[in-house]
């Protein structure tokens, strides 16, 4: 990296009364944006899609992962795998939407097949008309390229590079902090799915939901019960940093129902909730009787997609009398979301403001974005 971006980033790394913001070019340049892709998205643990879009034996869904094709697959064992969405013999996408694969997964050029374990099975033709078999074609050294993988609150992380550490050690400030809430989650269903195309880059998003500065002003809904006052910062100095509120209100149907909360929590759970951003790009939510999570696919340097998917404590909530408060709350979210939209293409559209010093953090307002500031620059 230049010597003028790297004094640039220590600018910073500084104590936060004196630090700066990440440049302009963090927002808007292409090899900036590159860089960033592979060394904080390929480089450590990445949401990329959710567990339950791929829910029985030979579900398959491709994903774009900031450009790279990579394929989701439910084996026989019940487990998510992940591969590199591209066959060994001449680099075709093996699949282009998402579907039930019934028998392997085939390669529409040439037709070799693999398992939903990623070995080759068959290369039809490939030692001549009538010949599946030749010296030279390996099978059990062409599988398909698998991607590190796992699987935590439903959310699917990758680790491209293949070196990041453990993702439990990676992740076990946060697992510690939340460890009340280990538990089974279930999707609230259709309704409580929904998805932003947002013109910014994906660091204004996390940003954004970092701090509880802003509420009174975008979220004046949401500040009229849980205020600025009521919230507190999270920042463990780890790859995660967000807020917090000691005032949660849940919300009830005209006799006063409720959503079942989730079993065994502490009393702080209460009223007590939390929202964090893990490192690089997924946003989560956990309350007393719901958690979301929102993950953020950067499309470029000035485009992100966001899927926000909202859990709960049982998996048959729909068909009892608090159905329709899951929609409820779904719409909830949804408008919170959307109030962040203008905000955060108001600060893209900023960054082109060529002397723009990536701007003043509030020592008393600004502690977990500078957090997640100073992630990105250690890691670059």
């Amino acid at each position: 990296m230049p010597s003028d971006r790297t004094s640039l980033l220590d600018n910073v790394l500084a104590p936060i009364e004196v630090a700066r913001g990440l440049p302009n070019a963090h927002y808007i340049d292409e090899q900036t944006y590159i860089h960033e892709r592979d060394t904080l998205f390929f480089g450590a643990w990445s949401a990329v899609g959710f567990a339950k879009d791929v829910p029985e034996e030979g579900d398959a869904k491709p994903i774009d992962f900031l450009g790279m094709p990579l394929l989701l697959v439910r084996n026989h064992a019940g487990e998510i795998r992940v591969f590199q969405n591209t066959c060994r013999h001449r680099g075709m996408i093996l699949v282009e939407e998402a579907r039930k694969i019934k028998g392997p997964i085939r390669c529409p050029y040439h037709s070799w097949c693999y398992d939903f374990d990623g070995r080759l099975i068959n290369t039809p033709h490939v030692g001549g008309s009538g010949i599946d078999s030749h010296d030279a074609i390996k099978k059990d050294e062409l599988s398909l390229f698998e991607i590190r993988s796992t699987v935590w609150r439903d959310i699917i992380f990758v680790n491209i590079s293949g070196d990041a550490p453990d993702f439990l050690d990676a992740t076990k400030e946060l697992c510690a902090r939340w460890q009340s809430f280990d538990l089974p989650l279930f999707h609230g269903g259709e309704t409580n799915s929904f998805s932003f195309e947002v013109n910014c880059n994906w660091k204004l998003a996390v940003e954004n939901y970092c701090e509880s500065y802003h509420l009174p002003w975008i979220h004046p809904s949401l500040n009229s019960y849980s205020r600025i006052e009521d919230h507190y910062h999270i920042d463990d100095g780890a790859n995660y940093a967000g807020q917090g509120t000691v005032v949660y209100q849940q919300i009830e149907g005209e006799n006063g129902e409720k959503i079942p909360d989730f079993k065994g929590l502490p009393d702080k759970w209460d009223s007590h909730a939390e929202y964090v951003a893990l490192f690089p790009n997924v946003l989560l939510g956990i309350h007393r009787d719901h958690a979301f999570a929102n993950i953020l696919l950067p499309d470029g340097p000035e485009r992100t997609i966001e899927h926000v998917e909202l859990y709960y404590s049982r998996g048959d909530l729909s068909q009892t009398g608090v159905g329709g408060l899951l929609d409820a709350n779904a719409k909830l979210w949804q408008t919170v979301f959307a109030e962040d939209v203008g905000v955060i293409e108001g600060m893209q559209r900023g960054r082109h403001g060529v002397k723009f010093d990536g701007g003043k953090f509030s020592p008393a307002m600004d502690g977990p974005t500078h957090a997640f500031h100073k992630w990105v620059a250690q890691h670059l």
